[in-house]
């Protein structure tokens, strides 16, 4: 309780910034995927279509971690980078906790809330309420596409906000990775890395389609992520649970006392 009464702002923060991703999923798919927009008909190529979707959700990474809110939650909007976080002790469980509960919140209101300005063309199946499934190659390629693609976010996060040069550009470098991997990896799996994400998708849609990879694979590569820079670089060589650390919000994380660590 004390946690919760402390830091429900940051909490309240993550919801958002899960939701506002999720609200521009739908509404960028619609745009640029229904067979109705005039999008879809001036680009027959999906190859193209789905390059524009990866710069749109790109930028909106980007702006939800440079955002007054996002400065001061850290911008995590992900499950899998709050356990990666919480495994190398830079925030507290309870926090992640709520964080955790948060984002899945988050991410289902957003769906919610694309649903209601939609209407019936976020059900169309080239929309699909930007669902998360397996592509044709299957579960199996899925998850292991799932779980590569977590541990090089995770391992580049690390990476930058560790180094002082980079680690003011740490969510520009997120931004242009989400864009490369919808670009690249999105029909292996729908490209993911964020069970929230998923779940918000799917719970809204009732599709449930290999939801367990979406948990899973995540999870698995970003915590291997933060075990390997853990083991090659130290305790030490890690930085703030934040995306961007160099503003003058509040940082829960930092506040006076170290997070105490998991495991």
């Amino acid at each position: 309780m004390d946690a919760l009464r402390r830091h429900w702002p940051e909490y309240l923060m993550e919801a958002w910034g899960l939701g506002t991703f999720m609200v521009s999923a739908c509404l960028v798919t619609a745009l640029i995927e229904h067979p109705g927009s005039a999008v879809r008909q001036a680009l027959p190529d999906p190859t193209l279509r789905r390059a524009l979707i990866g710069l749109a959700m790109g930028a909106t990474a980007i702006g939800i971690v440079y955002s007054p809110w996002g400065k001061q939650s850290g911008a995590h909007i992900n499950p899998s980078f709050t356990l990666a976080f919480l495994r190398l002790g830079k925030i507290a469980p309870w926090d992640a906790a709520f964080y955790t509960a948060a984002q899945f919140a988050g991410a289902t209101v957003g769906v919610v809330l694309a649903a209601l300005v939609l209407g019936s063309r976020i059900a169309d199946p080239a929309v699909g309420y930007a669902v998360t499934v397996p592509g044709p190659a299957g579960p199996s390629v899925a998850f292991l596409a799932e779980a590569a693609i977590s541990f090089g976010l995770m391992t580049l996060v690390l990476a930058a906000t560790t180094h002082p040069r980079v680690a003011r550009f740490t969510g520009i470098l997120v931004g242009l990775t989400v864009a490369a991997y919808i670009g690249i990896e999105a029909p292996f799996s729908g490209m993911s890395m964020n069970p929230a994400r998923t779940f918000g998708s799917a719970v809204v849609a009732q599709v449930w389609t290999a939801f367990w990879l979406y948990v899973a694979a995540p999870v698995a590569g970003m915590l291997a992520a933060a075990e390997v820079h853990r083991r090659r670089r130290g305790d030490g060589a890690v930085g703030c649970a934040k995306l961007h650390h160099q503003n003058d919000r509040r940082c829960i994380h930092c506040e006076g006392r170290e997070a105490r660590r998991a495991v």
